[in-house]
């Protein structure tokens, strides 16, 4: 059932796009009511306006913190059209009905980025703005509301269509939009008094809305919410798909450990090539050594600016997305010689603090594994004590073991990951998976150092590292048979530090 629009109330904070929506209405011998600046940008476009104010007989007060909350506007908006005690009280009281409402509220989320200042955000809050959203969208059997400036192009274009007259369909439609808008309003809101409290409530909201090519496999459909843009600056390529956004966030998490020039490579979320040298040139052949064929197909990531001498090594290799934090010209202009390859600048600035995960038609938040160990923690639980450059390597290999799918085990020499055994059920499968691995891949494990992402609860797997040439094992301790890895390394020479800390990810 269609309604039609005679009266419209708007009150918006910014008036960017709203002039058309003045004049279509106007040119729909709709009647307009309006408050503070809103009335006055109507007023200087020439079209006739009533204030509201001189509807209500009460002035806008407390600096404009009170201007729309009044019965002669709610009671206009909530009136019942086909209710015989509501129309009976409109008359009584003098009420005009308002069949329109159109609001932007005060830019709280942006105040929150801007400025510091406590008073100045709190001034943001809107308070009539999102009382009309609610009022008009609880009557949308009667009133079409417009809550947001991202739907103007959306209600003018049923202006266009529709005329003044208003389908159930869209007011019932354009009701959800207001709930969706004034829910995350809210949620903003919380989140900001809640930053020294940590109240243990979920609230999370994203009007962002990206619709993704599908899911993580062609039968599924997937969505992406959040800011992409403010993260990443997109330089070139096709659209990022599902698994992509995935290969991306665990390769931005993995490289963030890093403070020397380190080049890595991300396939299936997992790393199959990662190096630290002197250059990023010199990182990058070193990654890509590290497994040549895992990394056709994969996500390329550096610490720092991509040459052009390194983009000439990178061009030859078919790849999906690279990110660096800059190009050089040449290199960006040879990156770009292949039209589907996404080429992505490194602009994240911070990671959340907390990460969540579906399970059980619920979720689970922990807060995010920061943990970055150093030499000073290590704790040398054998005879023999790690070389420097062992120690080197070991906190190299224990930052790539945290970003490895568990049971994981990496193989390290020379700061180059050389093995990696990934998703394993057993710990022993994992030690196995990566010395077969850097075996196939003609490296020498002798000398090499190995990390655990938890504790060995065996010492078969140090005896395998012995075999292979393993000199220096770094691993969380922990186990009720910490001592029998502790003596089978004394008997083979190997040293072993303990960090105390696990790093599973499942």
């Amino acid at each position: 059932m269609s309604k039609k629009i005679s009266t419209a109330l708007i009150s918006v904070f910014n008036k960017e796009g709203l002039e058309p929506i003045i004049q279509k209405l106007h040119e729909l011998n709709v009647s307009l009511f309006s408050t503070g600046g809103t009335y006055e940008f109507i007023t200087q476009l020439g079209i006739p306006v009533t204030s509201v104010d001189s509807v209500t007989h009460f002035p806008e007060i407390l600096g404009g913190r009170v201007k729309t909350l009044h019965p002669k506007v709610f009671g206009g908006i909530l009136a019942r059209r086909d209710n015989e005690q509501d129309n009976l009280q409109i008359k009584e009281h003098a009420i005009p009905c308002i069949d329109c409402v159109l609001v932007d509220l005060y830019p709280f989320e942006d105040t929150v980025k801007s400025t510091k200042d406590e008073q100045s955000t709190i001034e943001k809050i809107d308070i009539g703005g999102i009382a009309l959203i609610r009022a008009a969208a609880k009557n949308f059997k009667d009133v079409m509301v417009v809550p947001d400036k991202r739907y103007y192009k959306e209600f003018m274009d049923i202006l266009e269509s529709q005329k003044a007259s208003i389908s159930i369909e869209n007011r019932k439609k354009f009701a959800a939009y207001a709930f969706a808008i004034s829910s995350h309003y809210d949620t903003m809101i919380y989140k900001y008094f809640n930053q020294n409290f940590q109240l243990p409530y979920f609230k999370e909201s994203h009007l962002d809305l990206k619709v993704l090519r599908y899911g993580e496999n062609p039968h599924q459909q997937g969505w992406w919410y959040g800011d992409f843009e403010s993260a990443f600056e997109k330089l070139n390529g096709k659209e990022i798909s599902y698994n992509n956004l995935l290969d991306i966030d665990s390769a931005v998490q993995l490289i963030r450990d890093f403070d020397e020039p380190t080049f890595a490579i991300i396939k299936h979320n997992n790393a199959c090539g990662v190096a630290s040298k002197e250059n990023i040139y010199d990182a990058y052949l070193a990654a890509l050594s590290s497994d040549p064929l895992s990394a056709f197909g994969g996500v390329l990531i550096a610490s720092g600016k991509i040459e052009l001498n390194t983009a000439k090594e990178i061009n030859s290799l078919f790849f999906e997305i690279i990110i660096a934090p800059e190009y050089s010209n040449d290199a960006l202009e040879l990156l770009k010689s292949k039209a589907n390859r996404i080429i992505l600048v490194n602009q994240l600035k911070h990671l959340s603090e907390h990460t969540y995960r579906t399970v059980i038609n619920g979720l689970v938040k922990q807060s995010r594994d920061s943990k970055i160990e150093t030499d000073n923690e290590l704790k040398i639980v054998t005879q023999k004590t790690p070389s420097k450059e062992e120690v080197q390597d070991i906190l190299f290999a224990n930052k790539i073991v945290k970003h490895t799918k568990s049971n994981a085990i990496v193989i390290v020499k020379n700061k180059q990951l050389i093995g990696s055994g990934t998703g394993q059920t057993s710990r022993i499968d994992a030690v196995r998976q990566a010395i077969e691995k850097a075996h196939q891949l003609n490296f020498d494990t002798r000398g090499a150092v190995l990390a655990s992402d938890a504790f060995f609860p065996f010492a078969d797997s140090i005896e395998l590292a012995h075999r292979a040439g393993i000199t220096a094992i770094i691993q969380p301790g922990g186990s009720l048979r910490d001592k029998d890895s502790i003596e089978a390394c004394n008997k083979y020479r190997i040293s072993m530090a303990f960090t105390g800390y696990r790093h599973f990810k499942h």
